[in-house]
């Protein structure tokens, strides 16, 4: 992979998407995607069922590879990487399906999430820091547990691979409140680390009280950008992009 030399390391972003398109076949799903999240920064992408938003995490990640533009994480040009290599980066997804090993214990769905990257690992005790239930959960099953408790594992998970960038999708989605606090409280303690997030939500609320700007895609395009504040204070604007 070609370096990016970055001018101010201080202001680079660490994920920059330009003008990406991607396609399911031959039906083209995203439109000349542009977005950028830097250091310590939450980015909210928003918009309705099927605007692009999951596919544009996929195209991050190389799942559903981008076949036109420029993605770079960290100074560096992962267009063309394979999965694997993205992930081994520092690009850490928590996805709207939470994807534990079912048969595997908590403890070993965490200890199989270690890896060295540039960025910081955080450990277990860090992780129960935050999702208290999960201490005592560690020698159950994954399949045993409830959603709320399989998205902790989710989370921890992707905090022990020690992220750069951390890609939520629909991380609220089916959980009792309590847990979408400490999912959110995640997002922040996250920003206050310096890690960046791009986080996919359908809580519009929950989505706006975290970030510091948002995205709002329809129909495979970015349609608005700008600061959280702009949607949070204004009803109307909000109605009018989201419909909420």
């Amino acid at each position: 992979m070609s370096a990016v030399l970055k001018e101010d390391p201080a202001s680079a972003a660490m994920l920059e998407v330009n003008d990406i398109s991607a396609f399911y076949g031959e039906s083209q799903a995203l439109f000349g995607v542009s977005l950028k999240v830097a250091p310590g920064e939450v980015l909210a992408l928003l918009g309705p069922n099927g605007a692009g938003k999951t596919t544009t995490l996929r195209a991050i990640l190389g799942l559903t590879p981008a076949r036109a533009g420029q993605i770079c994480f960290d100074g560096q040009d992962v267009t063309r990487a394979p999965t694997h290599r993205i992930a081994g980066m520092g690009i850490g997804w928590v996805p709207d399906d939470r994807r534990v090993f079912p048969t595997l214990t908590v403890a070993r769905n965490l200890a199989i999430a270690r890896k060295r990257t540039r960025f910081r690992a955080w450990s277990e005790k860090e992780c129960f820091e935050i999702f208290s239930a999960l201490e005592y959960l560690m020698q159950r099953e994954c399949e045993n547990l409830s959603g709320g408790e399989m998205q902790m594992v989710a989370i921890s998970r992707v905090l022990m691979g020690a992220p750069g960038l951390v890609l939520f999708d629909e991380p609220s989605q089916g959980l009792a409140p309590k847990v979408v606090q400490d999912v959110m409280a995640t997002v922040l303690r996250l920003k206050r680390e310096g890690v960046a997030v791009l986080l996919v939500e359908q809580n519009v609320d929950s989505a706006l009280a975290v970030a510091d700007r948002v995205c709002v895609m329809n129909l495979g395009r970015i349609v608005h950008e700008g600061p959280a504040a702009a949607l949070r204070y204004n009803a109307a604007l909000r109605r009018q992009l989201l419909g909420a």
